[in-house]
């Protein structure tokens, strides 16, 4: 694993994050807030909602400013109001970060404008657009490339793009130290071998609403009728009952328990205790590679089909065995075939090998902080 860093200077990063669904980009820009701060960097997370971070990040507590404070060992997260400004006494900037696209509000633009006509001689902060996460090989030519900014108050700057990735290439995955502790640990004590069974004891179901989702809890009801189900809260729980409702009388109903809202890293540790794991979006992906554990992904759909290339270009990289691709275009609406069979042993074998050749890259925090001393 690459672990080896160098010396960081301590920098004020302010990072912006409009939300969309609360588990994803406020997931991601939590954890990338969170990790920076353990590592010494004072951070200023900007959202338009942060409602969801009390229970993602039960530690936040809100202070007297309406904002609020997460503090860790080394260093803090302060939480902003998306629309209300910075004050005169408020300490500059060093990095910009707009996750996913957004961009920086009207009052920042301002801010920043007024800053640097007091003090011209005062450096620019380094201004990255952290992009989606994708396996398309796009993103390889993408990352760290320059986008002068053309137009408005802060035209004649540069902004970079950095993109999330799954290759050398690529900005690499959020990691956090607790991560390769654990492989470590599991090395050391050696692993069980998966389940020769042709489905799961246990699943945990976080997703939207597949049409598959009735299907597949037939099958594990048939295969393994011992089954259990944990369900995610959110649009997954509202699937799952409809399932529910629609169930054959002549098949014993499911196992199952309801989760409520959880902590990021007692998702996490759920996410690890199973033996597969039914994920969607960005953040829940990231973590079902580090739990190391059979996995079923559900890309976030979008209307002009551009899932499809992406699904299918994570698959290649995953290696993922036949089976294992073919329910997930299934399980994606993306075929007509009926889901076929899990094929646990060959699953865990692939995500486990997956997250072997992820743990050979640097993290993205990691490089993040080299490209801003570098861009500096």
């Amino acid at each position: 694993c690459v672990s080896k860093r160098a010396t960081i200077s301590r920098m004020q990063w302010d990072i912006f994050c409009r939300v969309i669904d609360n588990h994803g980009d406020l997931g991601v820009c939590w954890r990338l807030s969170a990790n920076l701060a353990q590592r010494g960097q004072q951070v200023r997370l900007w959202v338009d909602d942060a409602t969801a971070l009390a229970w993602m990040a039960p530690d936040a507590k809100a202070n007297l400013e309406g904002s609020a404070l997460y503090a860790t060992p080394t260093g803090q997260v302060v939480v902003r109001p998306w629309a209300v400004p910075l004050q005169p006494q408020d300490v500059a900037s060093d990095v910009w970060v707009e996750a996913f696209g957004c961009e920086l509000p009207e009052h920042f633009l301002t801010w920043a404008q007024l800053a640097h006509h007091h003090n011209s001689n005062a450096s620019h902060p380094v201004w990255l657009n952290l992009e989606y996460l994708s396996a398309e090989s796009y993103v390889e030519r993408s990352h760290r490339l320059p986008s002068p900014v053309m137009s408005g108050p802060l035209k004649g700057r540069t902004k970079w793009f950095f993109y999330p990735g799954f290759t050398h290439q690529t900005g690499g995955l959020i990691r956090e130290p607790w991560i390769e502790e654990s492989l470590q640990s599991r090395e050391s004590i050696g692993s069980e071998p998966a389940q020769t069974k042709p489905y799961s004891q246990t699943s945990t179901l976080f997703c939207y609403e597949p049409e598959a989702l009735t299907e597949a809890m037939q099958l594990a009801s048939l295969k393994t009728p011992g089954h259990q189900w944990q369900v995610a809260h959110g649009r997954g729980t509202l699937a799952f009952e409809q399932a529910l409702r629609h169930w054959p009388v002549h098949l014993d109903r499911p196992n199952f328990h309801f989760m409520p809202p959880v902590p990021q890293t007692q998702f996490d540790h759920a996410l690890a205790a199973s033996d597969l794991n039914f994920v969607r979006g960005e953040d829940s992906l990231v973590r079902a590679l580090w739990a190391g554990k059979a996995f079923v992904w559900q890309i976030y759909p979008q209307d002009d089909g551009a899932h499809g290339p992406k699904l299918n270009a994570f698959l290649d990289w995953l290696q993922a065995p036949d089976s294992l691709r073919r329910f997930h275009l299934s399980w994606n609406g993306l075929s007509l075939e009926p889901l076929p069979e899990v094929d646990l042993p060959a699953w865990q074998a692939c995500a486990m090998a997956a997250q072997a050749r992820l743990m050979q890259q640097m993290d993205l925090v990691s490089q993040l902080l080299q490209f801003v001393e570098e861009k500096r």
